[in-house]
């Protein structure tokens, strides 16, 4: 993270997490045992092992309440991914004899923070005591259950702190592993050869047949395995403002420019309410009739809608602008003044110190090196200030460091108060030095921008009842004739259109380009819902869509349309190299390029390391190899590369000098290596047994 998003004053959202986030759950519903459906108490299994139903719509619903904002859909998504890793892990540690004692379990309690730092459990000396812990669990019940739990979590926590340890203890990387590494980066191949590219053969003079895609991907049936889709295709019917609803809203935004007079219930009398030019309460003005509250904020130029930018910009004040369209309102703007200066914009030069929070720092220094550093920049700066830029790139330890020191524009207060005074209490060309938690910092003061108040009175432009009514009735008939006539004929009849079909899963909640549509999925996996049902959806703030179900795809391989434009080129260059093979005849280099209509070529001082071949052709390991495989002057047989068909001879192999220590090798393996142990519950997960019961039970 940059030091700058550091500076900005941002609030903090500290995430704590132990060990594995699989473990993380302690308390509330999203479904009710009437819910269920074909009688299943089992919302999946996982090798046989069947996961509860019943706990797991009560972890489903600790997740809601405890993460706002999250959908249920997405809080069951999360749940079923936990409990399925769970399963799986729970199984490599019985598997092992994994055991942990009571005080491993107590050293995981302790290191989460609403035990490890509980008031409740601290002695007076601030530190966790053990035995006012366990008496706390003999006293009160509520602290028990909740422990209870988490004592559960704490164990299968340590449990798998061991297995990492073990996997990663295990993975050992060997001396001749670190020479062959050496070797692969530094053995080089000289090599002549001729190229019969695929693109030479048009596309079109290959096909490829559903067949013939589908034995493919049955010799790669868990790379091509697919979870049961529906395939949809919709219209989507706006509910939108007609031309005639714009012209009402503008008409009466307009009207708010003179006074009114109205009918006063209370006096039985007229009264006449002044108009946006003559209000003498703008604030309230503006609040009473507009769709978007008043705003006092300054705004500069650049961020002024920019249509009417300029327009806005110079008004004088108490003149009004309007009525202009921005986004979907209309709008009347009073200008209420112009103020100086109300973004600024600055460069910096950050020395930051030992005990600050910076990731880039170029050099370790204690504070009072950094502050004479800072002090020894200044000066450089102020005798030559075009100097600052290039003192940044390379002493600066802020990122903007690559941008010269650059921070952009920003308004008060967005930086730290010592950064923001300096800079907001200084004209453009000040340079001055100030420090931070952050370190020691050489601003610029580069530019300013002035801003202009404006009083907007803003009215959404939106369907009226009258509008929505046509809409509905659009989309109802719309929904009936496509049940009994054909879907796409009868859109066009009606002058709409039929968007791309959309294919879905289960237990997704987007729905295409419409975003979260849950309902929509939802009803496409109901029973009752067969290819070529229709249905209308109310969607808010959208409109109504009508989709119909195109295709249901079962469970087990993908459908051939999904895979087709990533198997066919696959499919259509093993075509194109049988093609090239058999031009490709020749006990020579040249008597092969001549046969083939193309040319020989030269590779020089090539590595398996980085088997590039020049000239645009890229990556191409199986040729590179077959070279370093051939003894001087042999020719290859035909070999199929990522780009074409090659034949090879070896022209010379030139091997680096024998090393007798390959530490510094053996340690980029290990580096390379690192992040291997992420890689294990993909594993496991590709060689379980899994059943998903979800779509049984009503989201």
């Amino acid at each position: 993270m940059a030091v700058l998003q550091k500076i900005r004053q941002r609030s903090a959202l500290t995430i704590i997490i132990i060990a594995f986030a699989l473990f993380a759950f302690l308390v509330p519903s999203l479904f009710n045992k009437n819910n269920l459906v074909k009688g299943s108490t089992d919302v999946g299994s996982v090798n046989g092992k069947d996961i509860s139903f019943e706990e797991f719509r009560i972890k489903v619903s600790n997740v809601e309440k405890s993460q706002q904002g999250i959908t249920p859909t997405a809080a069951a998504n999360r749940v079923w991914d936990q409990e399925v890793s769970i399963a799986l892990l729970t199984n490599e540690f019985d598997k092992l004899g994994l055991r942990v004692g009571a005080k491993h379990i107590m050293e995981v309690l302790k290191s989460d923070q609403n035990i490890g730092k509980n008031p409740m459990f601290l002695n007076a000396a601030g530190v966790f005591d053990e035995a006012k812990f366990k008496e706390a669990i003999k006293t009160n019940p509520q602290i028990a259950d909740y422990l209870k739990n988490a004592e559960k979590d704490a164990e299968l926590n340590a449990k798998y702190q061991m297995y990492a340890t073990m996997i990663k203890a295990g993975a050992y990387t060997t001396d001749s592993e670190g020479k062959l590494k050496y070797e692969m980066e530094s053995n080089k191949v000289n090599f002549s050869y001729v190229a019969g590219l695929y693109s030479t053969i048009k596309d079109s003079d290959v096909k490829i047949s559903d067949d013939e895609i589908v034995a493919f991907m049955k010799k790669n049936e868990k790379k091509y395995k697919s979870d049961e889709t529906r395939e949809l295709e919709y219209v989507l019917i706006e509910d939108k403002a007609s031309p005639a609803d714009e012209a009402e809203i503008k008409a009466k935004i307009n009207s708010l420019l003179t006074g009114s007079v109205v009918y006063n219930t209370k006096t039985g009398k007229n009264d006449t309410l002044p108009g946006f030019k003559s209000a003498t309460n703008v604030v309230e003005f503006v609040n009473s009739n507009s769709d978007v509250p008043y705003d006092s904020t300054y705004v500069a130029k650049k961020d002024l809608p920019a249509v009417d930018a300029d327009k806005l910009y110079n008004l004088a004040p108490g003149e009004i602008y309007g009525p202009y369209m921005f986004g979907k309102y209309y709008c009347l703007s009073k200008s209420l003044g112009r103020k100086v200066g109300v973004n600024a914009k600055a460069s910096h030069i950050l020395i930051s110190y030992e005990g600050t929070q910076v990731p880039n720092q170029k050099e370790k220094r204690t504070k009072e090196q950094a502050k004479a550093k800072a002090e020894q920049i200044l000066a450089q700066v102020n005798a030559n200030p075009d100097s600052f830029m290039m003192l940044a790139f390379t002493a600066s330890d802020d990122s903007s460091s690559q941008q010269g020191g650059d921070l952009g524009f920003f308004g008060p207060n967005q930086m730290v108060k010592p950064f923001n005074d300096f800079v907001f209490g200084n004209p453009i060309g000040k340079v001055g030095l100030v420090e931070t938690n952050f370190g020691y910092h050489i601003i610029k003061v580069t530019d300013k921008q002035d801003g202009i108040r404006l009083a907007t009175v803003a009215q959404k432009v939106e369907a009226s009842e009258v509008t929505s009514n046509k809409i509905f009735e659009q989309a109802t008939q719309f929904e009936m004739d496509a049940n009994e006539k054909d879907f796409a004929k009868t859109a066009a009849a009606m002058k709409l259109t039929v968007a791309p079909p959309v294919t879905v899963k289960a237990m997704d909640e987007s729905f295409g380009p419409l975003g979260n549509q849950r309902n929509i999925v939802r009803w496409a996996f109901e029973d009752e819902t067969a290819v070529g049902a229709v249905k209308r959806f109310e969607v808010a703030n959208l409109g109504n869509v009508i989709a119909k179900i195109k295709k249901v795809n079962p469970e087990g391989l993908m459908a051939v349309d999904m895979v087709r434009s990533y198997v066919e080129p696959i499919l259509k260059n093993k075509k194109k190299a049988e093609l090239i093979k058999a031009k490709m005849s020749g006990t020579s280099l040249e008597a092969i390029a001549k046969a083939a209509g193309s040319t020989v070529q030269q590779a020089i001082d090539v590595t398996m390391e980085n088997p590039v071949l020049t000239g645009g052709v890229g990556q191409e390991p199986k040729v590179v190899g077959n070279a370093f495989a051939l003894s001087a002057g042999k020719l290859s047989a035909p070999i199929e590369g990522n780009t074409g068909v090659y034949v090879v001879k070896n022209n010379s192999t030139v091997k680096a000098p024998v090393l007798k220590d390959h530490t510094a090798y053996v340690a980029k393996l290990k580096a390379q290596s690192a992040g291997d142990f992420n890689r294990v519950m993909p594993a496991l997960k590709d060689k379980a047994e899994i059943k998903d019961n979800r779509k049984q039970f009503n989201y």
